[in-house]
């Protein structure tokens, strides 16, 4: 009589550990640098063309997280790991990665995979009930039978459909650099790295391995892929020297800005003069407080190329972040001017502006921020800025609209509710702001109630 509950509770626990496999993980930390998304946004644009989606309606997103991956995730985002960043030494190998993982968003597979989820979860619930059936019906190593062999075709079903996936992605990040123009000697070169990872961590690259993999064998991957590639006439163009200097450039700038001060300064020593080193050494001895250094690394870049914009506003932030808002200004206002205004730098000069307390800059802080929200409304730290601007001036309704921007994302929906409809109770009836507390209110209850659905 004991065996019986406990399979039971197994049962129950097995249902629940499905339901919850249909939801995706919490999602990591993003990372924002205007340089590295530009980067990310030229190496795509040319695939984009290709593939035939809308140019501009596709983004690469910069994900806080070491793992070397890539993903889609519904919509037209393409979400790219630091990890692989680090582990890719050209620009090229990013492309190859880009190109597949546009073969999933043109072949909707971010939706085909939740509704795979779904009917693999049917196949296992399906045997749930009836090996429970069976135990209650006193037939308990027939019901255990019925469970196992329900699991086993559920996952089955599952990896196969994945594996499909990405052998019919693989191809079309093929068609894609073909059509581009672009060599995909960098898609087999990241490849081959990603198989010599799998050899090191102890998986298995035998034929019977398959089955339990959710992609093809890397070693099988490559094969098919060298066999397309090898012979397109794109194969031998020659990299973009300017696209492989900013990729090595960004890719260091990254290093400095993740990495313990130590590690960045063993990788890009002193004796190392070249821009992607001083990138990297600025950022070490900023975060390890030498700021005098740190300085004397951003005034060698600058010395090197006076009209950098991402130069300039490296020197800015280390200003601004070492209590020296109102040196941060010069750069800071030189970058904004070069990148026209763009929202992460305009973002980064309105909070050194506010930061002088210097009452006199908020009329030009307030204007820089709102440009920079118009562009980019998904900046939470540009709306807490204006949101701070407001305040100053008394403008207590716009305050609290700029508020609940930044509430909503980052989903405290009862508190972005509560200050939209403030905000909106105050504005002038009709105004753009008064239309926006009002979706900025509908939104948050949208996904409040998503919230209490999932749960």
């Amino acid at each position: 009589m004991r065996g019986r509950p406990n399979l039971l509770a197994y049962c129950l626990a097995l249902i629940a550990s499905l339901i919850f496999a249909a939801h995706p993980a919490a999602a990591q930390s993003i990372l924002r640098d205007a340089e590295t998304e530009q980067l990310l946004k030229d190496m795509l644009a040319p695939l984009v063309e290709a593939s035939e989606l809308e140019p501009g309606n596709v983004e690469v997103v910069l994900i806080n997280d070491p793992s070397i991956n890539a993903f889609v995730a519904g919509g037209q985002a393409v979400y790219v790991h630091s990890g692989l960043l680090g582990a890719a030494d050209t620009a090229n190998e990013v492309q190859g990665v880009l190109a597949h993982e546009l073969g999933h968003i043109t072949a909707g597979h971010a939706v085909r995979f939740e509704e795979r989820t779904k009917a693999a979860n049917g196949i296992s619930i399906l045997s749930l009930l009836l090996g429970v059936g069976a135990v209650l019906a006193g037939a308990g190593d027939a019901g255990m039978g019925i469970l196992a062999a329900g699991q086993q075709a559920a996952m089955g079903s599952f990896l196969s459909f994945n594996r499909d996936q990405e052998a019919a992605t693989d191809l079309a990040g093929v068609r894609y650099l073909s059509g581009a123009g672009i060599s995909g000697k960098g898609m087999i070169t990241f490849f081959e790295k990603l198989r010599g990872n799998e050899i090191r961590s102890g998986y298995s690259q035998a034929d019977e391995a398959a089955y339990s993999r959710t992609h093809p064998l890397t070693g099988d991957r490559i094969q098919v892929l060298r066999g397309l590639l090898d012979k397109d006439p794109a194969w031998d163009t020659p990299p973009d020297p300017e696209l492989q200097e900013r990729f090595v450039r960004a890719k260091a700038k990254l290093f400095g800005f993740l990495s313990e001060p130590p590690r960045t300064l063993a990788a890009y020593p002193p004796s190392d003069t070249s821009v992607p080193a001083r990138y990297a050494r600025a950022y070490a001895y900023h975060k390890d407080a030498r700021i005098d250094m740190a300085i004397a690394e951003t005034d060698a870049l600058l010395a090197a190329e006076p009209d950098n914009p991402w130069f300039l506003e490296l020197k800015g932030q280390v200003l601004l972040e070492s209590g020296r808002p109102k040196d941060a200004l010069e750069p800071l206002r030189r970058a904004t001017e070069l990148t026209r205004a763009h929202p992460l730098i305009a973002g980064l000069l309105g909070h050194a502006l506010i930061a002088t307390e210097d009452k006199a800059n908020f009329a030009e802080a307030e204007a820089v921020l709102r440009a920079s929200v118009q562009k980019d409304r998904y900046n939470p730290f540009a709306w807490y800025q204006l949101g701070v601007v407001y305040e100053a001036r008394g403008d207590i309704p716009r305050a609290r609209l700029a508020s609940a921007e930044v509430q909503v994302m980052n989903r405290q929906y009862p508190q972005a509710i509560a200050n939209a409809q403030a905000a909106e109770a105050y504005l002038p009836y009709g105004s753009p702001d008064w239309i926006r507390a009002q979706d900025v209110a509908l939104e948050a209850r949208a996904e409040l109630e998503r919230f209490k659905k999932r749960r």
